[in-house]
């Protein structure tokens, strides 16, 4: 007899002003919240940037990350969902909470990601489905339609065997950590200064 997964679980949100809240989220398929225990490293590293900082959850999934940094009193999040299940129940969850500095986007991440923004981000969320070969599109586009603003921050989210990612040469790795089948990695931009401009300031 097979055993049939829960229709729905629980996103438990770990700091900040809605420390401890558990919401639901849909039991999809390629829905993988960042756990708690990488959350937790993850926020430990980037604990002095969220406060005030514009975030952009690319692969919304259970919003985990997303509601994490709204927690700790981000500026404003903009979450790119594709399945209309989740992103309607991350609706639902920021709602409740009585959060109105979000939006949620329900769309194909890749296809948003290739326009430009009106205004760059300070943390970028790249979480998506593992095995889509979506990672690196992600960033490509990220890069090319200039979403970041100066020194962003980039956290990715792999699968283990994802062992090299190709990024842009203003991406510095700051760092890196696995935990059982997942890789995660947090990255920071700095703009590119034309060797022109180099010359033409001396």
């Amino acid at each position: 007899m097979v055993k049939k997964r829960p229709s729905s679980g629980q996103v438990r949100i770990i700091s900040g002003q809605w420390r401890s809240r558990k919401l639901p989220i849909h039991d999809l398929e390629g829905l993988r919240p960042t756990t708690d225990r990488v959350r937790e490293t993850l926020f430990n590293w980037i604990a002095n940037d969220v406060r005030g900082a514009r975030v952009l959850d690319c692969f919304g999934g259970s919003g985990a990350l997303s509601l994490e940094s709204l927690s700790r009193y981000a500026k404003y999040a903009k979450v790119f969902e594709l399945q209309p299940q989740a992103a309607k129940q991350l609706t639902a969850n920021l709602a409740t909470l009585n959060c109105n500095n979000a939006d949620v986007i329900k769309g194909d991440s890749l296809k948003l990601l290739a326009t430009s923004p009106d205004e760059g981000f300070d943390i970028v969320f790249i979480d998506p489905p593992f095995r889509k070969s979506l990672t690196e599109n992600c960033i490509a586009l990220i890069d090319q339609h200039q979403w970041l603003l100066p020194d962003a921050l980039i956290y990715v989210e792999t699968e283990s065997e994802l062992a090299v990612l190709n990024v842009p040469s203003s991406w510095t790795q700051l760092k890196e950590k696995k935990a059982g089948q997942v890789i995660y990695r947090l990255y920071q931009y700095s703009p590119l200064v034309d060797n022109q401009d180099l010359e033409d300031s001396f």
